[in-house]
């Protein structure tokens, strides 16, 4: 495929994430993406910072539809109900992105590396949170904990969805997810 060939973007992943699976992050190198996907290294650093940013590259988008979402939810919701439709539409966006999430999560399990960078995606999503709960009036420390919470049950569903093979509904998870933590905080 020549290097004029259009999304560039889209095939460097597909490389990356080939490659990954192949080789190891560790062991992967930008040329050796660049060159897979038919394009320069020069290419590869228009679209990423460097590899890692591969695989975190949605995050941005994650972040603003989560922020959205709950900025959109009515206002009769309970602050964790709110959270939680953020967490659905989030949910919702990986889901579309099929067997991607799967392979994307072995590979950052495979890397310290890569599970550090994880957790500050997570962190970062959870500040978010907190700052979208806190423009709907919600105080502090209500605020931060709902949203700790909130990333928390996103986290639980996330990793019942990628283990889960015949699992397809990630949104339902995160719900299933909640409604366990409503019992048990409920004391049921």
């Amino acid at each position: 495929m020549g290097r004029w060939e259009p999304n560039a973007r889209g095939r460097l992943m597909q490389a990356a994430f080939a490659l990954y699976g192949e080789r190891g992050f560790e062991q992967t190198t930008v040329a050796e993406i660049a060159e897979r996907a038919g394009l320069t290294e020069r290419t590869f650093f228009r679209h990423f910072a460097d590899k890692r940013e591969v695989l975190f590259a949605g995050a941005d988008a994650l972040r603003e539809l989560l922020v959205s979402t709950v900025a959109k939810a009515p206002g009769s919701l309970a602050p964790i109900d709110a959270a939680a439709a953020g967490l659905e539409a989030a949910g919702a966006l990986i889901q579309e992105g099929g067997e991607l999430a799967r392979q994307r999560q072995a590979i950052i399990a495979s890397s310290a590396e890569l599970q550090e960078r994880e957790l500050i995606k997570l962190a970062s999503l959870a500040a978010a949170l907190a700052e979208a709960l806190r423009r709907r009036g919600v105080e502090d420390p209500a605020a931060s904990l709902t949203a700790e919470a909130g990333i928390a049950v996103f986290k639980v569903a996330f990793e019942r969805y990628v283990e889960e093979t015949d699992q397809q509904d990630l949104p339902l998870l995160i719900r299933e997810s909640l409604d366990e933590l409503k019992a048990v905080t409920a004391g049921r």
